[in-house]
């Protein structure tokens, strides 16, 4: 290995072709670590928390550790943003060529040890760019250690040049006579232009960058936040308040789940899941969420076996969205949801609005009971849902006082909406009727004056969702009917191209709500 190390000797071992493909190889870690490093400083308060928080393996404590210290945050983000710009800058033009690769070594293994290929936060297969043990960082750190035993930058590169710098040098103290394999080797035209021939690179880059300066994607292996185009966020009206559920920030809107998840309500059309799900594919839903995020949607509503895609958002695109996940205790098995979703990050707990009702009407209120009081004690917050007002309202002749509701809230003056003779307590997640004046999964709060009387007089925040009505009621009217009727956080399902429409109806609204029937709590 010593020889390798040799700068005298590898000229011998190294052909033309050899030379030109260390060079491009050289050349294009480079570009890598400068694109992600640039990305980065770009991207408006990038961070690594997330990066860190998803840690799991051996220094997985160490990591959470720095990513709650706002101060160790903000060192470690910054050597990440400079020490990937640097890096990158020193292998395109080839300066400094072993410092360089051996600080992209120690910047890659930290990722490695971090998030290691063979601890997948995916659907139960490992991640793209995983296998087993080998993963694009662990191939990086490999070929950086191959420039650094050949030298790399002394060929085609800044090393070059300094390298003929210091042999002149050498030659005219008459150090040169001591080993006759430096000669007298003078800095001439040749020299120099092998020397800056990779700069040119730094221009392509720059010119690059500056024409797609919406970047859709970053081969993100350091966790890079990924920037999605956002062309609309210019047209936002402001900044989207929040409120506060059990001392966390939670945005006004709040993302729904069922889009993303595929669950569609849509009275008898049979297509509609299955478009929403062709049209969220994994990209497009990250998409999403990263356009929520910038908007100032900074939570979302989802069913427990989503989380493992939130983490994986938030793993690649270093994502900071807060999540409200849905669990379905039973008879049978009170906790195994609520510990599978504290396992794996979740923010909040809530009880899913059915499974609310169906265990109201079954008599077991009790498995409510001893679930909320479970989440309460691992220290989460702990929400109740529902659809059928008249099971809120026995879960608190129960006893049963959540830190939030989710309860549906929205009007019945659209189309399909049925008559209120024909509305059935609990019929929302029962049988869907042929009969258009009965429920065909036309309605979701189908007693909102009722909804409206009992949540008057709880000083608990209430998460209003099917505002809507599953889209038959344009935001405009349902922000406005739900904020009025006292909802103080809407959970509202929405495409990427809905999503600066509605933050600005909401701000709309928010300035013209008046007479609510209870205080906002939260």
């Amino acid at each position: 290995m010593r020889f390798l190390m040799n700068d005298k000797r590898n000229d011998g071992l190294v052909s033309r072709f050899q030379v030109l493909v260390l060079v491009l190889l050289r050349i294009a870690i480079g570009w890598h670590f400068l694109y992600e490093g640039v990305s980065k400083i770009l991207t408006p308060n990038w961070t690594s928390a997330s990066y860190l928080e998803n840690s799991k393996w051996i220094l997985a404590d160490l990591f959470h550790a720095a990513a709650a210290n706002p101060a160790a945050l903000r060192v470690i983000d910054l050597l990440n943003m400079w020490g990937l710009t640097l890096i990158g800058l020193a292998l395109i033009v080839g300066c400094l060529t072993r410092l360089a690769g051996l600080a992209g070594i120690l910047l890659l293994a930290l990722y490695y040890v971090a998030n290691p290929p063979f601890i997948s936060t995916g659907f139960g297969v490992p991640v793209e760019g995983h296998y087993l043990i080998v993963n694009k960082n662990l191939v990086e750190m490999v070929a950086l250690a191959l420039l650094m035993a050949f030298g790399a930058g002394r060929y085609w590169g800044w090393d070059r040049l300094l390298m003929c710098v210091r042999q002149r040098a050498l030659a005219k103290r008459g150090h040169d006579a001591s080993d006759p394999n430096e000669g007298d080797a003078g800095v001439d035209r040749r020299e120099v232009i092998k020397g800056l021939s990779t700069i040119p690179v730094l221009g392509a880059f720059a010119y690059v960058s500056v024409k797609k300066h919406q970047w859709e994607r970053v081969n993100a292996i350091t966790g890079a936040t990924i920037q999605v185009s956002s062309s609309r966020l210019k047209d936002l009206n402001g900044e989207l308040p929040c409120g506060q559920v059990g001392g966390k920030q939670v945005s006004r809107i709040i993302l729904g789940g069922n889009l993303i998840g595929g669950w569609a309500h849509a009275r008898d059309l049979i297509y509609a899941s299955s478009l929403f799900k062709a049209y969220n594919t994994e990209k497009k839903v990250f998409e999403t969420l990263a356009l929520a995020e910038q908007a100032g949607v900074n939570t979302i509503n989802i069913g427990h076996t989503q989380l493992p895609l939130i983490n994986k958002y938030k793993r690649i695109y270093g994502g900071q969205i807060q999540t409200v996940c849905q669990i379905h205790p039973t008879a049978d098995d009170i906790y195994s949801h609520a510990n599978n979703v504290m396992e794996q990050g979740g923010t909040m707990l809530q009880i899913q609005g059915n499974c609310c009702d169906w265990r109201v009407r079954e008599g077991r209120i009790d498995v409510l009971a001893k679930c909320v009081d479970y989440i309460r004690s691992q220290g989460f917050q702990a929400g109740l849902g529902a659809h059928s007002i008249q099971a809120l309202i026995e879960c608190d002749k129960a006893g049963i006082v959540p830190d939030f509701f989710m309860k549906t809230i929205h009007h019945d003056n659209y189309w399909s909406a049925h008559p209120k003779a024909n509305r059935v307590p609990y019929s929302v997640d029962g049988q869907r009727s042929k009969n258009h004046d009965e429920f065909h999964d036309n309605m979701f709060c189908l007693f909102p004056d009722e909804t409206i009387e009992f949540m008057k007089s709880r000083k608990v925040p209430w998460m209003g969702f099917k505002v809507l009505a599953a889209g038959a009621i344009h935001p405009n009217e349902g922000f406005k009917y739900a904020f009025e009727s006292g909802a103080d956080f809407l959970c509202v399902g929405m495409f990427d191209y809905q999503i600066v429409d509605d933050v600005n109806i909401c701000l709309d609204v928010l300035g013209q709500v008046q007479n609510r029937p209870r205080p906002w709590c939260g």
